[in-house]
């Protein structure tokens, strides 16, 4: 058409030195032509797709292959949890990951398979998910060991409660700085508690009951200052409570029950105020001695105490019925003489009270009728006379 010019400006060779023309030059301007063309081409979205393609592939490329290597150590995925997580599908899509942001999916930082069914062995390669902050496997049926985990330095919760995991906990674990969940409840695992432990220092919750753990309680358990819930309960526990444990100033739950424990209840346990305490299970042990007068009188919020099972001596404790709150109370099995304490009959929102197979004499004090929300009394077994009020 007249006027209109061509559409690509015609190359128009150079000179050199003598009017000779200078095929390097020229064959470098037009290299330098084409990537600058290429360029173009990408920015206005030529190409974009496989740019974006790759870029996703490469990024994510560590967690991909992190997650399918623990996918192929899945021995029993009956229910097909895991059907989703293959390279044709976008990582953050896979059932149970959660990505830091979906439109860069290049952050695994949750990892949820709770209650799926799946069995096999947990592969160390989880351990590459480095921005990993939850992960939950509870509720399977996963065998083997737990791999160190020592890099996940941003795991904040670990769940891998009710499996068949076995072997010991490894000391690995107690790098996890940011750990505050630790639930270890119902496997197989053997061994002490790491001796390192002290070292999770922002541990809130700490679950490993239902195991076969040996050996005493660590003292450095007690250097965690945040802790609220401890549950040892269902071990082979052998030595003494540490006293240290009373002085945790926001322990709510401490159930140490069903062990071997032996000596006494620690003062620090209930001769400082212990306004957070609200369960205290110490039953089933090898624990002794006599409860001292006062105790109760610290353990304002309590609402849940129990004993039984154990040799404790002695009196009970007149102050017990001090404990306004107190739901679930059970002292059975131990070899407590004298009377029934007739202040029990001041705990109004008592549910459930077990004195039996004790040495207790008397009549049942007549103040227990007046406990409106007792359903389970259980007397027997001890030398009480006269009838329940």
């Amino acid at each position: 058409m007249e006027g209109s010019g061509p559409p690509f400006r015609a190359i128009r060779p150079s000179k050199g030195k003598g009017g000779v023309l200078t095929c390097a030059s020229q064959t470098a301007r037009l290299t330098t032509t084409l990537v600058l063309l290429s360029l173009l081409l990408v920015s206005c979205g030529v190409g974009s797709i496989r740019c974006s393609s790759m870029t996703t592939i490469h990024g994510n490329s560590t967690d991909m292959m992190s997650l399918l290597d623990f996918k192929r150590a899945i021995a029993n995925d009956s229910r097909q949890a895991l059907r989703s997580w293959h390279v044709g599908l976008p990582l953050c899509r896979w059932k149970g990951v959660v990505c830091s942001d979906p439109k860069h999916p290049d952050l695994v930082i949750e990892l949820n398979l709770m209650n799926l069914s799946l069995s096999g062995t947990i592969s160390p390669s989880l351990g590459n998910l480095t921005f990993l902050r939850i992960l939950d496997l509870s509720s399977n049926g996963f065998t083997g060991q737990i791999p160190p985990f020592n890099r996940l330095q941003r795991l904040d919760y670990l769940n891998l409660r009710h499996n068949s995991l076995q072997g010991i906990i490894p000391d690995t674990l107690t790098n996890c700085s940011n750990l505050q969940w630790l639930v270890l409840y119902y496997n197989l695992l053997i061994g002490e508690l790491p001796r390192g432990i002290g070292r999770l220092s922002n541990l809130v919750w700490l679950e490993l009951g239902g195991n076969n753990l040996t050996e005493e309680i660590p003292p450095s358990l007690t250097n965690i200052s945040h802790l609220e819930y401890i549950s040892l309960a269902d071990n082979k526990l052998a030595g003494t409570i540490p006293d240290e444990l009373g002085k945790l100033p926001n322990l709510s739950v401490l159930a140490l029950d069903s062990n071997r424990l032996s000596g006494g209840i620690p003062e620090a346990l209930y001769k400082y105020n212990q306004s957070s305490l609200q369960i205290l299970q110490l039953g089933s042990n090898m624990l002794g001695k006599t409860l001292p007068s006062n105790f109760g009188d610290t353990l304002q919020n309590l609402e849940v105490l129990i004993l039984y099972e154990n040799n404790f001596e002695g009196h009970i404790p007149a102050a017990l019925g001090n404990i306004s709150g107190l739901d679930w109370l059970d002292l059975s099995f131990n070899n407590f003489v004298g009377q029934v304490p007739s202040s029990f009959g001041n705990l109004g929102l008592l549910h459930h009270l077990d004195l039996q197979q004790n040495n207790l004499s008397g009549f049942i004090p007549g103040e227990l009728g007046g406990l409106q929300h007792l359903t389970n009394l259980y007397l027997s077994d001890n030398n009480l006379e006269g009838g329940v009020p």
